[in-house]
């Protein structure tokens, strides 16, 4: 988002959208309504500055951190054959663990993060699209046809989330009163994902095909919409309309796209906090040192608490801070990795340092010695502003990169029949970047491929699942099939609703 748009998230998202945190529901708890916020609502979005503030609102729930999940991908990265949850020992965020050794029930996982994290963004863009169908006084035309689009975009990235997380979900496109709410039940996926791919569809045409990154880089664009349509369409194999999407995006292998996305030259440079909004990156969520938070800004965050996690516990040393000792890397992983050029730049090998007097940490719980580089707290990233410095890392979260878009293409294409000639060009220019030999296009290669390139930031599971091979890779983690390739509804979504639970929950 632009700079504009963060100093609404730093400086007034509080102020300007109390009735919006209430009468959305889901800040908390998806079902807690408090009927006091309806008159706030109901007063507001009377100018243009307001109609911004609510666009604001909706972008926010994306980069949420909260208890559960620091960000989202660090509690993927825990249910993943590459990482285990780590941390200070084997209760220390419990939520983490349990979808770690996948004994997570209704009442013990993190799964109350993500369900609250995206029916609040849900709501919120419904909120926005209501107002903005009845109009906003003083909002422009071509403004309003913008704000649609990026709505629409988000309710479609919200509701992915949640269809792939729990598979079984209500459906709303509207706002809701309180009764509509308790009496919700959940529609079949393919109705979720039919209204994603509506939602994005009606999007496309009516954002920018860039924006300036300078002022409003994190901003959703024509590019972003299509690669999240490519990757929904993937999701549910309909491989050839996916890969027409990716190849819209990627344009030729290794050249640049109409929308001027480009692999970088040096893979470690898509990762640098002070190299934001790079060529490569699609979908990027915003981190910041601005904000200055401390432990009373609970749930309003803005910096990378994740990179925090991530760090070696107790450590002291060159190069990095001490953390927490989340995310510790399997040595299964670290053996694939290690002839890999990518392997500095994914791996911070601090055991290494330790042998040779350079450093020292304290193990933490199920230690490897092999800890996340792309997020690592680094002392030249520490924030020197107020605030808590473990609060305020300036780390973006790229969601979606060219990389990644490259590999789903050629995926889809193998899996489709598609254009082979065309998919072994987009995985060897993945490769080659790397300075790495051409291999042939087979759904083994793509899938390998993908989990070194994209190694830590949170893919993995999704792409085991997604493809079948979650049952036999994390068997020896518990994994059962049926049951764990989504997880439960939270418990407290059940009492007095029409809900039910997932199967095997």
């Amino acid at each position: 988002m632009n700079k504009q748009m963060k100093r609404f998230n730093i400086q007034a998202i509080t102020a300007v959208t109390a009735g919006l945190l209430i009468i959305t529901a889901c800040q908390k708890d998806f079902l807690e309504v408090d009927p006091k916020g309806t008159l706030l609502e109901s007063t507001y979005y009377q100018n243009p500055d307001q109609a911004f503030a609510g666009l604001v609102a909706a972008y926010d729930p994306m980069g949420f951190e909260t208890v559960n999940t620091y960000h989202n991908f660090g509690a993927l990265n825990s249910a993943s054959d590459d990482h285990v949850a780590g941390g200070g020992g084997s209760a220390d965020m419990e939520t983490w663990q349990v979808w770690s050794n996948y004994t997570l029930d209704p009442s013990k996982g993190p799964q109350g993060d993500y369900w609250n994290r995206n029916f609040t963004g849900v709501s919120r863009t419904n909120v926005l699209l209501s107002k903005i169908e009845t109009g906003i006084p003083g909002l422009d035309a071509a403004t309003t046809s913008r704000y649609t689009a990026e709505a629409k975009f988000l309710r479609a990235y919200y509701y992915f989330d949640l269809v792939r997380l729990f598979k079984n979900v209500p459906l709303f496109t509207a706002p809701v009163s309180t009764d509509e709410i308790y009496n919700a039940t959940q529609v079949a996926p393919e109705l979720i994902y039919a209204q994603v791919e509506k939602d994005l569809a009606d999007a496309i045409p009516n954002l920018p095909l860039t924006v300036p990154a300078a002022m409003e880089g994190g901003r959703v664009t024509q590019g972003t919409a299509k690669a999240l349509l490519g990757k929904v369409l993937l999701y549910q194999k309909k491989w050839t309309a996916a890969a027409q999407q990716f190849a819209e995006v990627n344009g030729t292998p290794g050249g640049t796209s109409k929308y001027g996305y480009k692999l970088l030259t040096n893979f470690a440079d898509i990762f640098k906090p002070n190299n934001k909004f790079n060529s490569e990156s699609i979908l990027e969520i915003v981190k910041t040192t601005q904000a200055n938070s401390d432990w009373g800004s609970w749930g309003r965050f803005e910096g990378n608490v994740a990179v925090t996690m991530f760090g070696p516990r107790g450590y002291s040393g060159p190069i990095y801070v001490s953390g927490w000792s989340f995310n510790p890397f399997l040595t299964d992983f670290v053996n694939i990795m290690k002839k890999d050029p990518r392997y500095p730049y994914t791996v911070a090998d601090v055991d290494s340092l330790e042998k040779i007097g350079k450093a020292s940490y304290e193990k933490g719980y199920l230690n490897s010695g092999y800890f996340i580089e792309k997020f690592a707290p680094k002392l030249e990233y520490q924030s020197k502003g107020g605030g808590i410095p473990e609060l305020n890392w300036p780390n973006d979260y790229i969601e979606i990169r060219l990389a990644d878009t490259y590999l789903m293409e050629a995926e889809a294409l193998v899996q489709g029949g598609g254009d082979l000639v065309r998919a072994a060009a987009l995985l060897n220019a993945v490769r080659s970047r790397v300075g790495l030999n051409p291999t042939t296009a087979t759904l083994d290669n793509i899938y390998l491929e993908r989990r070194l390139e994209l190694a830590s930031e949170g893919h993995r599971w999704y792409d085991l699942v997604r493809t079948g091979r979650a049952a036999s890779v994390l068997a020896s983690r518990g994994f059962k099939a049926g049951k764990h390739e989504i997880l439960p509804v939270p418990l407290s979504e059940l009492t007095n609703t029409k809900l039910v639970q997932n199967p095997g929950y």
